[in-house]
């Protein structure tokens, strides 16, 4: 299988080769699959009116370096351990985490596809305890089959997205930690349109009511690449104090991500159709 070859070359070569193979792989991608950029530059020009077309590009350029990192750290989870896992990423703001779990109702992480959100759940484990994590099977049963199997190696479990809500409460009451990933587009079931980036996006309240229903605290939480470092910061962000009020506080989560964003705008994942459904009476985007 193509895929499982790409992992393996990552995996068994050199790290500063296997960096490379990243980069290139995710070059590969670029070019294989046009309507990624197509889609990035449409994100752009929608969230970043006032910026220019040099500058977009010089984001998603960022962005596909980006994903070459993750494919990169990836392919080399079977070898990051409790002993070298400080070589690849260390905490900041590590206080609000202390904090989340003296409050005993569990730990909700409100995180993205910004930076390396694989890495974060994945080190989150081996620096501190094993967390949930709410995944989404891949459309490919061989490649999912090959990624959960990555995704568990440092203890973490992993619960589907199709049937999670109960297994989150559970944990929660346990004072666990539970990541999930809240800037994707949604249906209209279950949603609500909040701004994000100064446009209406169609976000899934279920975060916001298992935040209300469980009490558990609500940290921002995202691991990004510091290339002064040259290794990822696992950023806790302070508590968000919830309401309660379901629209509401999938506002404030909502508005948390994109200040993120917009600290480390070539991180986040503009391939991604997050517009794409639109208020009725609205135009398609893309």
């Amino acid at each position: 299988m193509a895929a499982q070859a790409v992992v393996l070359s990552m995996q068994y070569s050199p790290r500063s080769v296997a960096g490379r193979l990243g980069r290139f792989y995710a070059g590969l991608l670029d070019r294989a699959i046009p309507r990624l950029r197509r889609t990035a530059e449409v994100n752009l020009r929608f969230a970043y009116p006032d910026r220019d077309e040099a500058w977009r590009r010089g984001i998603i350029d960022e962005n596909f370096v980006n994903i070459g990192r993750i494919l990169f750290t990836m392919a080399r989870f079977p070898q990051i351990n409790a002993g070298n896992v400080h070589d690849w990423i260390r905490y900041e703001g590590f206080e609000s985490y202390t904090q989340a779990k003296q409050n005993g109702r569990g730990v909700l992480f409100a995180t993205a596809h910004l930076g390396n959100w694989e890495l974060s759940a994945f080190s989150h484990a081996l620096l501190t305890e094993p967390m949930n994590v709410v995944v989404r099977p891949l459309d490919n049963p061989l490649i999912d089959e090959m990624v959960e199997a990555r995704r568990g190696l440092s203890g973490n479990k992993l619960l589907s997205k199709r049937d999670f809500a109960r297994s989150i409460l559970h944990a929660l009451r346990r004072n666990d930690p539970v990541g999930i990933l809240v800037d994707q587009n949604s249906a209209p079931e279950n949603a609500v349109f909040v701004p994000f980036f100064g446009k209406l996006a169609c976000t899934n309240m279920t975060f916001a009511r298992l935040a209300a229903r469980s009490g558990a605290s609500v940290i921002p939480g995202f691991a990004v690449w510091s290339a002064a470092e040259r290794k990822y910061i696992l950023r806790f962000y302070p508590l968000l104090e919830m309401s309660g009020d379901p629209e509401e506080d999938t506002r404030r989560i909502q508005a948390s991500i994109e200040a993120a964003i917009r600290e480390y705008p070539g991180q986040w994942l503009w391939i991604h159709r997050r517009w794409k459904t639109r208020p009725e009476g609205e135009p398609s985007l893309y």
